[in-house]
């Protein structure tokens, strides 16, 4: 079967991804209905009511009206459609699925219990989250996202850790992201209402897919609602398919994913990690005469100081070996990447020897 590429289609996501071929999407990303339990309508302090909290694609009921019926028919959705979403998952792919404290506790149940395997739960910290009307609870100020592998001993799994570095400005991001929720010029409104109760912001969907995928990747989005996730796809250079089954939200997300326009230059979007570059060993630096022996290195609150030898390794304080082993050693650390904590001198700035490194690499680059 050709897949149906940069496509919304209409219908149920468990029939909509057996038709798919198995091993065919990098990424999937699913907000799937949260299961809110509510007894009754939400209303707002001024009376009006919030939205979605009654929808009927949130509302799971078995054979009773009972609480522990609706689990049991909102396990055998989930189920349902993970199994689907596994069978299409490649095996170096990836799965998000989002979630409130009503469902991802038993959403990462059946995660495991199918086999993927758990890489990190990623808290989105809401810096505007809706209050909590009736003062009967703690505000609710984030959700959850739980991030898998198709199984333990997946290899190849796409994580781009340098790019959420440098997006974290130059720090390695934490598995908290404090990001707002979906208002302003970004809410989609139809006749002066919300098109869609649970819009994602963007941002949210930027940050997963810059860190899970690569340009030219395909993302299939099961419950694609109002298109946040084919319009980010489409914007950062990527693949998508969207599954949604309400006919009103399909045709939001089809115009939303029409405005929305590929990149011009791709180039923008090829992120080099670090890890596929070329090795460079240390020494390299002093046969290009990027260092010079006796060059001295140190960290950056300058606590620990070595000398460079002409065979490229350090002496310092009686220690001598590899950047890394005396940059572990004067730490007593049990492991360092030298590269990052020495650094040196030059013109009155202070730069690490990953920036020589990165010179010579560059070279490699224009010979080639």
């Amino acid at each position: 079967m050709k897949l149906p590429l940069d496509r919304v289609l209409i219908g149920d996501c468990v029939a909509e991804m057996e038709k798919l071929p198995a091993k065919s999407a990098d990424v999937i990303f699913a907000d799937p209905p949260y299961n809110l339990q509510l007894a009754g309508e939400l209303h707002r302090p001024n009376n009006t009511r919030v939205d979605g909290v009654k929808a009927a694609w949130d509302c799971f009921t078995g054979a009773d009206d009972s609480s522990l019926a609706s689990f049991a028919a909102y396990d055998d959705f989930t189920r349902s459609w993970l199994a689907a979403a596994r069978r299409v998952l490649k095996d170096t792919g990836s799965i998000w699925v989002i979630g409130s404290y009503h469902n991802i506790f038993r959403v990462g149940t059946t995660l495991q219990d199918l086999g993927f395997w758990v890489l990190n739960d990623i808290i989105w910290r809401k810096t505007n989250p809706m209050p909590n009307f009736r003062g009967t609870r703690f505000t609710n100020a984030h959700e959850t996202m739980i991030w898998c592998s198709k199984d333990k001993n997946a290899r190849g799994v796409t994580f781009n850790y340098e790019a959420m570095k440098s997006l974290n400005e130059g720090v390695q991001m934490r598995s908290d992201w404090t990001l707002p929720i979906c208002t302003g010029p970004e809410r989609i409104k139809q006749d002066g209402k919300k098109a869609h109760p649970t819009q994602k912001p963007e941002a949210l969907i930027y940050r997963v897919l810059l860190s899970s995928t690569k340009p030219g990747d395909l993302v299939l989005d099961p419950f694609l609602g109002s298109g946040t996730t084919a319009a980010v796809a489409k914007k950062m250079g990527r693949h998508f398919i969207g599954i949604e089954r309400d006919k009103t939200y399909a045709r939001v997300a089809k115009q939303r994913v029409a405005r929305s326009e590929r990149p011009a230059d791709m180039a923008n979007f090829n992120i080099p990690q670090k890890r596929t570059e070329p090795r460079v060993p240390f020494g390299t630096l002093l046969e290009c005469g990027l260092i010079a022996p006796g060059t001295k290195l140190f960290d950056t609150r300058r606590r620990f100081f070595a000398k460079v030898r002409a065979d490229g390794t350090l002496i310092a304080k009686g220690r001598h070996g590899s950047i890394h082993k005396v940059g572990a050693e004067v730490q007593g650390a049990p492991a360092c990447n030298g590269w990052t904590f020495w650094h040196y001198e030059e013109k009155g700035l202070t730069q690490p020897l990953d920036h020589l490194r990165q010179v010579v690499r560059d070279g490699m680059k224009e010979s080639a």
